[in-house]
Formats: structure tokens, sequence, C-alpha cells
């Protein structure tokens, strides 16, 4: 029996709170830092997700972070913080990191660790 199984199951299914937007207008590598612009907040979330990740990232985060935090697959949280960037409730600041890890292995170490 899974772990998982105490857990209840999401109200709403994780693409339905993107409208079924799988690809944010602007990719963020798993490791950029979203950090909050703590003037901009109110009256520029949509939703009770978008305010959660406006709330966490009052400290810097990774874009990995926050997916892991919300509990929703990475591609959402892409869209949900590329949505806020581009109102400019979060700032997001990739990194130019040379001989980066592969991102494919790090998105599969997150989905493993998310198992756990």
């Amino acid at each position: 029996m899974s772990n998982h199984a105490s857990e209840p199951p999401p109200l709403v299914r994780p693409y339905a709170l993107t409208r079924g937007r799988t690809q944010p207008k602007r990719v963020f590598p798993i490791e950029a830092l979203v950090i909050t612009d703590r003037y901009v907040i109110d009256g520029y979330v949509r939703s009770p997700e978008e305010r959660t990740i406006a709330e966490l990232c009052r400290e810097s985060r990774s874009v990995a972070e926050v997916a892991a935090l919300i509990r929703v697959p990475l591609g959402v949280a892409r869209v949900l913080i590329g949505d806020l960037a581009e109102r400019g409730v979060v700032q997001v600041h990739a990194s130019k990191v040379p001989d980066a890890p592969d991102t494919a292995l790090l998105e599969r170490v997150l989905s493993g660790l998310r198992k756990l």
C-alpha cells in the first residue's frame, strides 16, 4: 500500500490551475530563484495557488522548491510562476552556471523525492 493513501486527492486537477496550458511564455530553469516583490501582491494574484506562491517566495526559493511545496507538477509551477512574473508579482533570477547539471536528470530526482 502506498504512503500516499492517507492523503486526500487534490480538489482541482493540476492543469486546471493553468487552464490547460503546459508551457509558460518564458521557460525558467528549475534552479532559477523566485522572489516576491513585496509591494505588488494585492490585486495582482488571480488564484489561491498564485497567492501561496507569492507568500512562499517572500524568501527566495527555486522553481523546483516552489513546485514541491505547493505539490504541483513542475510544468504547472512554471506556468503559474511565469504568470506572476509577467504581472510583476515575482522576479525570477536564472543563474548562468557553466556545466550545469542535466535538467532532465534533476526533474527525475525531484519526481523521485516527491514519491518519498
